[in-house]
């Protein structure tokens, strides 16, 4: 651990206000970048802010929902992507033992077909797929440069579907595309690695926030068509759909689970959890940022407070705010 870091370590272990202002805490740590920074995050928030006895549990998606709905633990699962799991989260809703507490990103998961901005500020025309279908040739095939390049997610992926739909929609065929499958996810990341630190042409399918769009400026193009969710599900991501129509992307459900009793026995820390919320930007950049110094999620989150005071300042009062900034 580097050594800036270490009075934030001690401090997290003692919690400057007495734990009976809130009690025991338990946070589900999730074993994937953004979910392990904002569960480090609220722990250290909820400790030294309000008070807490905070602890940090192994989670994933399921067992986690799972746990929560049955057993009432842990507490709080800092970032579930709660559309494939509708059912179960709203019948612990129901049944009142869990709460919904507000959306871990502030403009949900985000998907798209995207351009980098280098090229967008040659020709601003590229923000649009009208401009996109225009200017085909700017994005020559790797491996036959008479047609056109789109880069799409990895064959078994639900992406691939969608993608596929929606290029058949939006008539990029038509236009001179060909769909190249980058055959990972990994691939599929490096060939926007490799297009921006070349400045070479680059379009396909991405989604937010991850750490390529936080290293990397990226322009999602405009389909010029509102998200229609309903069409979305009913056949964008249906692999027999037939007569795709154009939509926007819909953002993905991706929230904040609590537990009931959570919410209404510790309400002063529950308000901080409904109020916090990243923006996919700062979050692909602080995901970037792990990735480059190989930070675990202890380390991002004393880097996070020290880097966005101007952020988590806003989630918490001034009293609060001012306690956690004397543990930093």
């Amino acid at each position: 651990m580097q050594s800036r870091y270490l009075p934030f370590a001690l401090l997290a272990l003692s919690p400057l206000a007495s734990a009976d202002e809130c009690g025991d805490v338990t946070i589900a740590d999730m074993n994937w970048n953004s979910a392990t920074l904002m569960a480090h995050v609220d722990q250290f928030i909820l400790e030294n802010g309000y008070g807490c006895n905070a602890e940090l549990v192994p989670g994933d998606t399921m067992p986690t929902g799972v746990s929560m709905t049955e057993k009432g633990e842990p507490d709080i699962a800092p970032e579930f992507w709660s559309n494939s799991h509708k059912e179960m989260l709203q019948k612990g809703v129901d049944e009142k033992k869990l709460r919904f507490a507000g959306p871990a990103f502030a403009e949900g998961g985000e998907e798209g077909f995207w351009v980098p901005k280098y090229m967008v500020d040659k020709n601003p025309e590229l923000a649009t797929i009208e401009g996109i279908k225009a200017n085909a040739k700017l994005f020559p095939h790797p491996e036959d440069d008479s047609k056109s390049g789109f880069m799409t997610c990895p064959a078994g992926w639900t992406c691939q579907i969608t993608a596929g739909h929606l290029f058949d929609a939006l008539g990029l065929e038509e236009a001179g595309f060909e769909m190249i499958d980058p055959g990972s996810g990994a691939a599929l990341a490096g060939s926007i690695a490799r297009a921006n630190d070349r400045e070479n042409a680059w379009f396909g399918y991405y989604w937010s926030p991850t750490p390529v769009l936080g290293r990397y400026d990226m322009v999602k193009v405009d389909f010029g068509v509102p998200a229609d969710s309903d069409h979305y599900e009913s056949c964008i991501t249906q692999a027999d759909c037939t007569d795709p129509k154009v939509t926007a992307y819909p953002p993905s459900a991706v929230n904040t689970i609590t537990t009931e009793s959570f919410a209404t026995g510790s309400p002063a820390a529950y308000e901080y959890i409904s109020n916090r919320a990243y923006s996919n930007a700062d979050m692909s950049a602080m995901m970037a940022w792990m990735e480059e110094n190989q930070a675990d999620g202890e380390i991002a989150a004393f880097e996070f407070l020290e880097s966005y005071p101007q952020v988590w300042t806003q989630w918490v009062p001034a009293e609060v705010a001012e306690k956690i900034k004397a543990a930093m």
